[in-house]
Formats: C-alpha cells, structure tokens, sequence
C-alpha cells in the first residue's frame, strides 16, 4: 500500500486527472445537448446515470488493457489512390463514431434552424421529447467512443491501475460538478447551443481524422472553442447591457 504514496504516482494522478477533465468537455458538451430534448425532471438523472456509466465504463476498459492494446494493432493493409492504410479496430471505432457524432450534431443543428424556438417540434409544432432511455443508450455510445483514447492515454501516463482508477473517479466527480450549470447555461442560450453544436461537428470530425490515421491536436480544437466561447461572452454581455439600459430607460 505504500508504494501507492509516492511521488511520481502523485505527479501521474495530478496529470492525468487535469488530463481527463479537459478531454471529459467532449463528454459534457455532449452531455448537455441530449440531455436538453429530456423533460426537465429527468434530466439531472440523465446527466448523472451518463457520467455515472462514462466512470464504469473507463475502469471496465482499463481491466482489459489487453484488448485495448490489441485494438491499436492493424489488422489489415490496403491502398486508395496511393493512399497506403493500415487500420486497426480502434481507428474503425473513431472514424464510425465521429461520422455518427458528426451526423447527429447536424441533425440538431438543423432543427434549430427550422425550429423557432431550437427545439425537435411535430407536425402540429409541440416540443417532441427524447425517452431517457434512448437518450442514456445514446450517451454511453458516445462515451465509448471518447473513452478509448482516455484510456490508452491514462495507460501511457501512469503505471499504477489505482492511480488511473483514482483519477478518473475524480474527473468524473469535477464533471458531474458542472454538468448541471453548463447544460442550464446551453439549454437557455440559443447562440451558445449552436456554437457548442457547431464544436461537436468539430470534434467529430477530429476522430474522422485520426480513424484515417491522420492526427489532429486537440489543443487546437480547445483554443478555437476557447476563442468562440470568450467572442460569445462578449456578445452575452453587451446584449446583457443593451437590454439593462432599454429597461432603465
């Protein structure tokens, strides 16, 4: 038990727990967007069962690193116009997932577009609800997808099973956190919601590309949303303040 205290598993734990949260804002973007087509009642339970099965899931797959492993190993080779491909099951699992992720935000944003109020409407123009069943079915499939590289990058980052189990339990805890406040924050600001849209076409499109062994650095990926969500503030504000002088005046 002693040789869990030590130094490098402490540095490890700190790492990888920053390193989870930030790539667990895939998770919480997404996370808000589903969660929004729920009634208002289930949607803290939904947020919760997500994240809740996001943690089980990580540790689950951190058990059988061994097929985790086997998964980044090719299993077949081929050319497309003297486009030389090795790919394994895992980039098959990122390219399908972020074609589904890119396929959904889509769909989501098109239905603000068409909807006035941005939400799924009928025939007769009521608000359509998810199931949390379907909606639950969903967030886990998603965070299969996003769990993979957290996964293998918690593998490289640390060689202690209980230091990657510690932090990804604390990860999980951070994001049930602020799952709320961010879902509330999406779901009553339409610009917001169509940005954080817009950012999962992005991300989906990241895991198109590394499915095709093409890496793309998530750093940027955050900078650009980092950049929009601080241009987007700016306008909240001044929106704030335009409506604050309209009702003095």
């Amino acid at each position: 038990m002693e040789d869990l205290f030590t130094s490098a598993n402490l540095i490890a734990f700190i790492t990888l727990a920053s390193l989870e949260i930030v790539l667990g804002v895939d998770n919480i973007v997404f996370l808000a967007i589903l969660c929004g087509r729920l009634p208002e009642k289930q949607q803290a339970l939904a947020r919760r069962l997500g994240l809740a099965g996001a943690a089980v899931m990580r540790i689950l797959l951190l058990l059988v690193i061994d097929w985790i492993a086997d998964l980044t190993q090719p299993f077949t080779e081929f050319s497309i116009l003297g486009w030389e491909l090795a790919p394994s099951w895992r980039d098959v699992i990122l390219f399908l997932g972020g074609l589904v992720l890119i396929a959904k935000a889509t769909i989501e944003i098109g239905h603000m577009v068409r909807s006035p109020g941005g939400d799924h409407e009928s025939s007769t123009g009521e608000k359509v609800l998810a199931s949390l069943g379907v909606v639950i079915a969903q967030v886990m499939a998603m965070d299969l997808i996003f769990s993979l590289d957290s996964v293998i990058t918690a593998v490289g980052m640390a060689d202690d099973i209980r230091v990657m189990v510690a932090a990804i339990l604390l990860a999980v805890a951070v994001m049930m956190l602020f799952a709320g406040p961010v879902s509330r924050f999406v779901e009553n600001r339409p610009t917001v919601k169509m940005l954080a849209l817009s950012f999962l076409v992005l991300i989906g499109f990241t895991l198109v590309m590394d499915g095709t062994g093409v890496h793309v650095s998530k750093g940027y990926i955050y900078f650009a949303m980092g950049f929009a969500l601080g241009v987007e503030g700016l306008n909240l504000w001044r929106r704030g303040r335009q409506h604050a002088a309209r009702d003095g005046g």
